[in-house]
């Protein structure tokens, strides 16, 4: 490439890179139309924008030889229609598939990495390939590969990689989520009035504003658990059902009654309100929180603010604007020679600020648990109600398949015994009379009751599979991913047997969940089994185009009631575009008796099944194809 068509190229960029800050300001004022409550513009601005960095990848391939990939996530799928004509999204059901499209592509865009990277390059962008020309004119060509690989590495895809953060991120970090979080109490503490005046003045309003305001709480305590690893739990009571009508067809409440059910509930839920512990613990917690926050977050911020400050005023300030700085208690300084016999100390201070910010976050967080906490009664009450609901969970699934397993005799096996007792009757009256018809006969009975026997193993293994009670949920796990169409990875090891049913709740958890990510597009997927402190532990993680709802999948909340009768949980992280993650947790104890012998070998590495479709499959031991 010569210095003329480097040099020529390099202007044609800069002039390009201009239109960055118009994708920027498209951006920011989209953003601002969100914030005022016009919510259509954020999302598609976010897409237009896209459009510029195309330009800009093909740009760096073709002028700058440095081929940039996208480094976007799939996009969403189109929501599809359900039987009863209504498109559905979690528990919301729509006429039309605008809103759910606008939805998704709105978190597919937004909540994207790249979407982030792409906004920085936007900002500063324009500001370094100004610059370019005068690169090329003193480096050649070599500065526009050079401006290529900045544009790789900032519109291109990035290996997923474990964040590394030094100590000064991470205390810089910890005073970050002192103040976020002192700033949702304060926000807690605005509404935390509202509540009193209401409950005191008019009761029927306080309840949807007390509701209303739990998610502020419950802001709270997710950021703290996300921020500072202390997990607070929410300690509400569960509320109140519908009401239920008396046999004359009227709804009590106390000692009046009402023809509709609207008045009763309203009255429940007021009582559901008063009623519960954490309702006024919340209102004290609201007051006390912000000012502990407040006393907990000085400290810090004095320190470091007055570091950082007196950096500003003596290396800024002073050159530029002042000649003398005289801030009490240091001595006054004119000179550079005094400045930089005070920065040291300034810098000691704002270290010995930041040090402590951690720990005070931690203590911020455990404070705050012991008011927004569930206290022993409120855990015992929802422990009742979530065994209330396993329990007709677990009826319910188990009917359903004690109907399954009738059917399946009934329009299988019987029919085929009923079919054969016919024929063995034919072949009673052909014997004598036409034998060559009678062995006919015969062999089609030795074929029907073969295939008799194929489906009642069939019906078994539904029942509970062979493999468990053989091989354990480890191998029978591979087995299932050695029958999946994906590219399987099964990894992990388990101390011993597990109790016979937990097996089988999670070999039939994890081939719901394998079948639904070869429904959905996956091709990969990655299974780990673990269990430690009495917790088994299934993570299968799949990379599929993500958007999963166990409100909105009948396998997914399958998975829920089976898992719901052992007091385990399914946790679904789904983001759209991918990918999904499930993770399995179960109680459960190490049979006596099945744990490993103390002088035996460890478990074997790691395997991995890695097959296509059509590939042969013989026992679970198979390695790689």
């Amino acid at each position: 490439m010569t210095y003329s068509r480097a040099l020529g190229r390099a202007l044609a960029l800069a002039a390009f890179s201009l239109l960055s800050w118009l994708d920027v300001l498209v951006e920011l004022i989209a953003f601002a139309l969100l914030c005022v409550g016009a919510v259509f513009f954020l999302g598609p601005a976010v897409e237009w924008t896209r459009g510029r960095s195309t330009v800009a990848r093909t740009l760096a391939g073709r002028w700058c030889g440095v081929e940039v990939a996208v480094p976007y996530r799939p996009e969403p799928p189109e929501p599809v229609r359900e039987r009863d004509g209504w498109y559905r999204d979690g528990n919301q059901l729509y006429k039309r598939a605008f809103w759910i499209r606008w939805q998704h592509r709105l978190t597919w865009a937004l909540e994207d990495p790249a979407s982030g990277r792409e906004f920085t390059w936007q900002l500063v962008n324009p500001l370094l390939t100004l610059l370019l020309p005068v690169a090329v004119l003193l480096g050649g060509p070599a500065a526009l590969r050079g401006h290529g690989r900045w544009t790789r590495w900032m519109l291109g895809p990035r290996p997923p990689a474990e964040p590394r953060k030094n100590w000064l991120h991470r205390h810089l970090e910890a005073l970050g989520q002192q103040a976020g979080l002192f700033a949702v109490s304060v926000v807690q503490l605005v509404f935390t009035v509202p509540q009193l005046v209401l409950m005191i003045c008019y009761m029927p309003l306080a309840v949807p504003v007390v509701l209303w305001t739990r998610t502020i709480t419950d802001t709270w305590r997710r950021e703290a658990g996300n921020w500072t690893g202390v997990h607070i739990p929410r300690p509400y009571l569960p509320p109140p059902g519908l009401p239920v009508p008396r046999p004359d067809g009227l709804y009590q409440s106390c000692k009046q009654l009402y023809e509709e059910p609207f008045w009763p509930l309203q009255h429940a839920r007021m009582l559901w309100i008063l009623r519960d512990r954490a309702t006024w613990r919340d209102l004290i917690g609201g007051v006390l929180i912000p000012l502990v926050s407040l006393v907990l977050i000085l400290p810090t911020v004095a320190l470091v603010g007055r570091g950082v400050a007196g950096l500003a005023a003596l290396w800024i300030w002073r050159p530029f604007v002042s000649p003398r700085i005289d801030w009490f208690p240091f001595p006054e300084v004119s000179t550079h020679l005094g400045a930089l016999a005070q920065t040291p100390v300034l810098l000691v201070l704002a270290v010995a600020g930041l040090m402590p910010a951690p720990w005070l976050a931690r203590q911020q967080v455990r404070f705050a648990r012991l008011w927004l906490g569930p206290t022993e009664s409120t855990r015992l009450a929802q422990r009742v109600e979530r065994l209330k609901q396993t329990r007709s969970d677990v009826t319910v699934t188990q009917a359903a398949e004690l109907r399954r397993i009738e059917r399946d005799l009934h329009d299988g096996i019987q029919s085929r015994l009923v079919a054969m007792g016919m024929k063995l009757g034919a072949v009673e009256a052909l014997v004598d009379t036409d034998p060559v018809a009678a062995k006919r006969l015969a062999a089609e009975l030795r074929a029907s009751s073969s295939e008799a026997l194929t489906e009642l193993r069939v019906l078994i293994r539904g029942i509970h599979p062979p493999v468990l009670s053989e091989r354990g949920l480890l191998d029978a796990v591979r087995a299932l991913a050695m029958d999946s169409p994906l590219k399987s990875e099964v990894t992990g090891s388990l101390p011993g047997r597990v109790e016979e049913p937990v097996e089988a709740c999670v070999y039939f958890a994890v081939s719901e969940l394998l079948g639904n990510a070869a429904k959905h597009g996956a091709k990969r997927v990655s299974i780990e089994v673990a269990f430690a402190d009495d917790v088994l532990t299934v993570v299968a993680t799949d990379d599929g185009p993500g958007g999963a709802n166990p409100a909105r999948g009948s396998g997914l909340r399958g998975i829920e009631r089976r898992l719901g009768g052992f007091d385990g949980r399914l946790t679904l992280t789904s983001p759209i575009g991918g990918p999904t993650k499930a993770t399995l947790e179960i109680p459960c104890l190490i049979l006596p008796g099945l744990r490993p012998e103390p002088g035996a070998p460890p478990p074997g590495p790691p395997e991995v099944v890695d097959q296509e479709p059509s590939s042969p499959r013989t026992n679970t031991s198979s390695e790689t194809v």
